[in-house]
């Protein structure tokens, strides 16, 4: 007996339920703790900012946050895309140093363009995003990240409006250490997901 090929709309469904996004407040662990899930053998996308931060230094480009913050959110939804695209070929939880509809939503904020909705509809990950709450005692700038705490606050309060607007299952990590964060993490998704290769 052949099976049918499974549907666009269950694949999609499938890939959303492994595409675990960590987002929330800058300076707020999130590397470290990607860290931690990466060296307990997940796959791990890295933030699509700190990747053109670096492409544009090494070409020259302006497309920076704080040179033309547009052009640098466009580039970063196109990455974010580009990313789950590739993120495709894994099977089990694979995890995003921020995403999509932390760009769209950064874009929306500055320029007014309804993207949000459209882009992020139709490019999911798990319904459980996990977000890191402000941390002042651990924040701190650095070439790439210029903004003071005041705007990674501001950032924040947008993504805690953003991603339950979008459906999202919004669960705030514990100020813990990165391995007790990854065990949260891991606990709170409940085992592996099934393959789909």
């Amino acid at each position: 007996m052949h099976l049918p090929a499974p549907s666009h709309a269950y694949r999609r469904t499938r890939l959303e339920n492994r595409f675990v996004l960590i987002s929330g407040c800058s300076g707020g662990g999130k590397s470290t703790l990607l860290a931690e899930l990466r060296a307990r053998g997940y796959p791990v996308v890295e933030e699509p900012g700190r990747r053109i931060i670096a492409e544009e230094h090494a070409s020259g480009g302006n497309a920076l946050p704080w040179v033309d913050p547009a052009a640098f959110l466009r580039r970063a939804i196109d990455v974010a895309m580009k990313d789950m695209a590739m993120a495709e070929a894994h099977s089990g939880w694979v995890f995003f140093d921020r995403g999509l509809v932390d760009a769209a939503s950064a874009l929306e904020a500055l320029t007014g363009e309804p993207v949000l909705r459209p882009i992020c509809s139709d490019h999911r990950y798990h319904v459980r995003v996990f977000m890191t709450p402000p941390w002042p005692e651990i924040y701190v700038t650095d070439a790439e990240r210029r903004h003071d705490f005041e705007a990674a606050m501001a950032e924040y309060q947008r993504l805690m409006e953003a991603f339950p607007m979008l459906g999202y299952d919004v669960i705030s990590l514990p100020k813990i250490a990165p391995s007790k964060r990854s065990d949260f993490v891991l606990a709170t998704l409940g085992g592996n997901p099934a393959s789909i290769d």
